[in-house]
């Protein structure tokens, strides 16, 4: 009749309902590549990261401020060849009386000769070395000690906290002047983890007398872990939110056409 109106819907295609309660098909496809991805990258850093690093707790306060006692650091697998002036390194060596892990600062390698102090500064193959890594108005060395020179294939080590470290000065009477084989070494510090402090700062004072060791992987690997549980968690989410957004839809009804 004249005076009554009607509204038509638009016709819904076949299957409408079911793509927008979970998300279209490519959306749910990328989805799956989303989290497949995601779980190559996630597990991938961290089997990574259990085969190039090894996890130490730091028993004693030698390395402060660098690391204090009881942090948790994590030191990348290195062959002794491989270790620089500056590194901070674990090591164990019998003859320091201990059957332990150590952690040290290499400041002298094979072939150089150290000694301490001129003019309160730790002196490598005639060159004075700055060590901004000490504690703030501490010496270089609490004692002076006479110029030795390293054997090749050995490490001369000393504690970030010279005045309580047991480091190579603390042997200088025994055969080998205080130095550790570069054998004994097992690893190099990278980051102190907890409490977290980061990478550790590369020594640069040591910059005139070679080229440094370059930072491991630890930086991918956490990006791979961060972006792997991301792309995890997104295309997870990805079926939830696309049911939502369909269910949101619904409730709004459908669209008039027309009146009449």
């Amino acid at each position: 009749m004249g005076g009554e109106s009607t509204t038509r819907t638009a016709p819904r295609k076949a299957g409408t309902g079911t793509a927008q309660a979970g998300g279209s098909r490519v959306g749910q496809r990328l989805s799956g590549v989303a989290m497949a991805l995601g779980l190559v990258l996630f597990l991938g850093g961290f089997v990574w990261g259990a085969v190039i690093y090894l996890p130490y707790t730091v028993p004693t306060s030698s390395m402060s401020p660098t690391i204090s006692i009881g942090n948790r650091v994590l030191a990348q697998r290195v062959d002794g060849a491989d270790v620089r002036r500056g590194d901070v390194v674990v090591f164990r060596d019998k003859s320091w009386v201990t059957d332990a892990n150590v952690v040290k600062r290499v400041v002298a390698v094979g072939g150089d000769t150290v000694s301490c102090c001129t003019d309160g500064k730790l002196t490598v193959n005639g060159k004075q070395i700055d060590e901004p890594y000490l504690p703030k108005g501490s010496l270089a060395e609490i004692q002076n000690f006479p110029t030795v020179t390293v054997p090749k294939g050995r490490l001369f080590l000393l504690g970030d906290e010279r005045q309580g470290s047991l480091d190579s000065t603390a042997h200088l009477t025994d055969a080998a002047r205080g130095t550790v084989s570069s054998d004994a070494v097992s690893a190099r510090v990278d980051a102190v983890v907890w409490p977290m402090k980061g990478m550790l700062k590369r020594p640069t004072g040591f910059e005139s007398l070679g080229a440094l060791s370059q930072p491991g992987p630890l930086r991918t690997i956490e990006l791979m872990v961060v972006v792997g549980a991301v792309l995890v968690l997104g295309g997870g989410a990805y079926g939830s939110i696309a049911k939502r957004v369909g269910r949101s839809r619904t409730r709004t009804g459908p669209e008039p056409v027309g009146a009449r």
